[in-house]
């Protein structure tokens, strides 16, 4: 089967089959041979950067330029090369304390490993997902969003170029096509994209009792203390808000701000905005929201709290017409204390609309946190450290940046994952190359004096 047809059930059966048949026909792979396969998919970012770009901005109808080079290239390829760097460290049995005997663990590959990705980040989460499956000794196949069908056809045809079927397969296809890709009895399934299909994810590979990792989203919340570096904070949380016009799972969701710098926040966020996008509508560094229908789901969400009453504040500089804007452009929002009812407070936005809520004492700040599903990612800028603790250590989340926005799910040594609603388990670097390896016990009993 070519790498870029649509893949029946059968189809990727056959695969998952040739993969595993070639994976129990030999030895584990070599430090060598591992550091060999990813140095593939590394000549493919270094040799196909432009490539991967133009299918990009084709799949959004336009994506800045900057972004797709520094997360689907530049981001990955840093992980990849990282993870050559300290592989053979990885692999070497881990010791553990033992009365008698000798103890110790050893990281042994699971076989094949499924990886289903989302489409607003296409490139980098297969190529970071590839980077922890190879380096734990895995055959691999991959199943990319269907909602980005130039990047994933492209990233079929690169993969196919270099790798056999037998150690890395794309499988290209529709929802019903990611379903039957689901189900099979993978030795381990990567699924990123949303908490509602996650749990279809989970009821699929359940049937195998294939162990998950899931990477969903939510409502990551922002927390600007009174002691935090106002200005700098504002320029953050609007900057990190505005990358991919908000089509990021890590994208700061909604943001709280003392009551008595809200205006202050408006003001610095229009300042912001006029500084490093003084126009929008034709700017090559704003990207389009993905499709019609997210368009449409961003609308209504303005819609609503229009109808509610809500102050909408837009961050226009140029005073921009959008309704005849090419590509689904929005204009980048700010929704003054929402009513906690509306949508926008209730889903996960992706996109460039940003709530901001007043608070008085941050018990309230916390305890709102704490009533809903735990997030992906939590965000606070501060310099008290009894504040900063009391945000740690009464807050659940799957990461947390301080006094910035996103930098944490970049850092290849920490762990990438979500808690709750947002997900479970965790991969990048070290933590990866565990996820896809499993961790056997081994105890070797002393001999007995004859």
């Amino acid at each position: 089967m070519s790498a870029i047809e649509r893949a029946t059930t059968q189809d990727i059966r056959t695969i998952l089959d040739l993969q595993r048949a070639a994976f129990l026909d030999r030895e584990p792979y070599s430090v060598e041979e591992r550091c060999e396969l990813i140095d593939r998919a590394i000549g493919l970012l270094v040799n196909h950067e432009q490539e991967i770009v133009e299918a990009l901005a084709a799949d959004f109808g336009h994506r800045s330029p900057t972004f797709s080079r520094a997360s689907e290239v530049l981001s990955p390829l840093a992980m990849l090369k990282q993870t050559k760097q300290h592989l053979r460290e990885w692999m070497q049995p881990q010791a553990r304390h033992a009365a008698q005997g000798q103890a110790f663990v050893q990281y042994q590959p699971l076989g094949v490993v499924g990886i289903v990705t989302a489409w607003n980040v296409p490139g980098y989460m297969v190529f970071s997902g590839l980077a922890g499956a190879l380096a734990a000794g895995n055959r691999v196949m991959i199943k990319p969003s269907e909602f980005t069908p130039h990047t994933s056809a492209l990233i079929a045809r690169l993969i196919h170029s270099v790798y056999d079927e037998r150690e890395v397969a794309v499988v290209l296809g529709d929802a019903e096509t990611g379903q039957a890709f689901c189900g099979q009895p993978f030795d381990h399934l990567l699924f990123t994209g949303a908490t509602s299909i996650g749990k279809h994810v989970l009821r699929a590979a359940a049937e195998h009792l294939v162990p998950v990792t899931l990477e969903l989203g939510g409502k990551s919340p922002v927390i600007i203390g009174r002691t935090a570096d106002f200005k700098a904070a504002v320029a953050k949380v609007v900057v990190g808000k505005l990358l991919n016009a908000g089509q990021l799972c890590v994208a700061p969701d909604y943001v709280f701000v003392p009551r008595e710098s809200m205006d202050a926040f408006i003001a610095v966020a229009k300042a912001v905005v006029a500084g490093f996008l003084p126009t929008l509508k034709d700017n090559p560094e704003y990207t389009s929201i993905i499709n019609a229908r997210h368009y449409a789901r961003l609308q209504g969400y303005l819609s609503q709290a229009r109808a509610a009453g809500v102050e909408l504040v837009e961050l226009n500089p140029a005073a921009e017409d959008f309704s005849q804007a090419a590509h689904n452009k929005i204009v980048p929002t700010l929704l003054r204390d929402p009513g906690d009812e509306l949508q926008v407070m209730q889903d996960e936005i992706f996109g460039p609309l940003l709530p901001v809520k007043a608070y008085d004492q941050l018990s309230e700040v916390i305890a709102f946190i704490n009533a809903r599903p735990r997030p992906l990612a939590l965000y606070y800028f501060g310099q008290d450290a009894e504040e900063e603790a009391q945000v740690l250590s009464r807050t659940c989340s799957g990461g947390v940046t301080l006094n910035g926005v996103l930098s944490h799910a970049s850092l290849d040594s920490l762990p990438f994952g979500g808690v709750g609603q947002s997900g479970m388990g965790a991969y990048h670097g070290i933590d990866g190359f565990r996820t896809f390896s499993h961790a056997k016990a081994v105890l070797r009993t002393p001999q007995q004096p004859a």
